[in-house]
């Protein structure tokens, strides 16, 4: 007969399993029905018995934001969000081809980066590809999918996560608060619990070499083919639409896996997951992990619950951002062009500043305080011109440097239609940035917050079709 510490112990894995369950498919549902996780999560809890609940403590990632740990107790990070006051929350979400009966380590055949912006009511997902050719922190160039693998192989403190958390964080100079972890086995097996799922297949895809590895073949193959049009798909099915890559190319998956990830959305907000919740909670023992505590993913779901569908955004990093390369040893990679990847991840991951405070509200400062200040503050600035007006980054550049700006670099925007000026802050210069906001007339909420670890400048000053360059006297 089990006594009282076995039956605590099980209501507090039945628990966690629950609320893993629930982050899972709050994330991978891109960002949908929080009210309806909410208050079911609170509803159990209300009626489940579980005395060990304050003393919760899930598994950290060992980063900080000052450098590597050299084993021991885990640190806690030093930037994770403060959830009372509704700042930005960045996950990872990591998708390893674990299999049963297999043996890690693994790598990660998904990445997605997801964001939740509570203030301005917006979320957002950047797929990365397992290819990309990046530095990983302490171990050199490499593939980044093969993060999660290196981390756990070396028994980097915080296992692979950590150690994939910090390679994306250090590459996208992206903070990244939390991470979620799921295998291909437990993906099957949600969208089978939840009766599949409706997939519009945009062209007809036929692969004949989708790997099928078995304990006594670990190279066998299949066939597996998609109609184009609307295809109900089983775990199973979704699963190959989502991985299939040898008949076109890895960002085509991306774009697929979006798809199912949408598609997952659609049936969720179908259904009424209560009834199926203990099915659900079995079906992920052993197929998730997170580090986010219970507090936080009730926050998430109250959160998603008041964003639009509108205003969730997600991008892939696509051929238009990379270079096909072969590396010395004869690998096949991509390389990044950062130029272009760095503003579709300002777009998704930068928030709205604080107001600056009103011109009229501070004395302005002398022409010889104000070099002074900006001197102190040793702000580096990047002039980007986002109008259709010649030679204006150059000239505007020239315009700053006299008034006292730090100016390194200028060239033209991404594109050539920004209606008013943007400034992005990378490193907190406060003072130099105010002074530009008054400058250029930059609106709150084209202030924009960017903490980057690799960025090479403190402010990037987008010029918009609103300023007018003042005349030389």
């Amino acid at each position: 007969m089990k006594g009282p510490r076995t039956r605590r112990r099980g209501s507090y894995i039945w628990f966690r399993l629950f609320l893993s369950l629930i982050f899972v498919l709050f994330l991978a549902g891109g960002v949908y029905s929080g009210s309806l996780f909410y208050f079911t999560v609170k509803d159990i809890v209300a009626h489940a018995q579980i005395p060990s609940l304050p003393n919760l403590h899930l598994p950290i990632p060992a980063i900080s934001s000052g450098g590597e740990s050299s084993g021991g107790e885990v640190p806690r990070r030093l930037d994770l969000p403060e959830w009372e006051k509704q700042e930005r929350v960045t996950i990872l979400l990591l998708g390893v081809d674990k299999r049963e009966g297999e043996h890690g380590p693994w790598r990660t055949d998904t990445i997605i980066l997801g964001t939740i912006d509570p203030q301005s009511k917006m979320a957002g997902m950047l797929s990365i590809p397992r290819d990309l050719w990046v530095p990983i922190p302490g171990y050199g160039e490499s593939r980044i999918n093969s993060a999660n693998f290196i981390g756990d192989r070396d028994k980097y403190p915080g296992g692979g996560p950590a150690l994939a958390v910090k390679a994306v964080e250090y590459n996208f100079g992206v903070p990244v608060h939390y991470y979620v972890l799921l295998d291909f086995d437990g993906f099957e097996k949600i969208i089978d619990t939840i009766g599949g799922i409706d997939v519009n297949v945009e062209q007809a895809l036929h692969d004949e070499q989708y790997p099928d590895p078995t304990p006594d073949n670990p190279d066998r193959v299949k066939t597996i083919h998609f109609d184009a049009g609307w295809q109900h798909m089983n775990g199973q099915s979704a699963l190959e639409y989502a991985r299939s890559r040898r008949s076109t190319s890895d960002f085509d998956r991306s774009h697929r896996q979006m798809q199912i990830i949408l598609a997952v959305r659609e049936q969720a907000l179908r259904l009424n997951l209560i009834p199926r919740v203990p099915e659900l909670m079995v079906t992920l023992a052993d197929t998730v992990q997170t580090d986010l505590q219970p507090g936080n993913i009730i926050t998430l779901a109250r959160w998603a619950g008041e964003i639009e569908q509108d205003n969730i955004k997600s991008v892939v990093i696509d051929p238009n951002m990379t270079v096909e390369h072969i590396t010395p040893t004869g690998a096949w990679v991509l390389l990044p062009i950062r130029e272009k990847i760095r503003p579709k991840v300002e777009e998704l991951f930068t928030s709205p500043a604080a107001p600056p405070p009103a011109p009229s509200s501070q004395p302005q400062a002398a022409p010889a305080e104000q070099i002074n200040r900006l001197a102190q503050e040793g702000a580096k600035i990047a002039v980007q011109n986002g109008t259709p007006t010649g030679n204006l980054a150059a000239q505007t550049a020239t315009y700053l440097k006299k008034q006292g700006y730090h100016v390194v670099e200028f060239s033209n925007a991404d594109r050539f239609d920004y209606p008013q000026s943007i400034i992005i802050d990378y490193t907190g210069k406060e003072y130099t940035i105010q002074s530009l906001a008054v400058l250029f007339n930059v609106t709150p909420e084209n202030i924009r917050r960017s903490p980057n670890l690799k960025s090479e400048v403190d402010i990037r000053l987008i010029i918009g079709q609103d300023f007018v360059l003042p005349a030389s006297p």
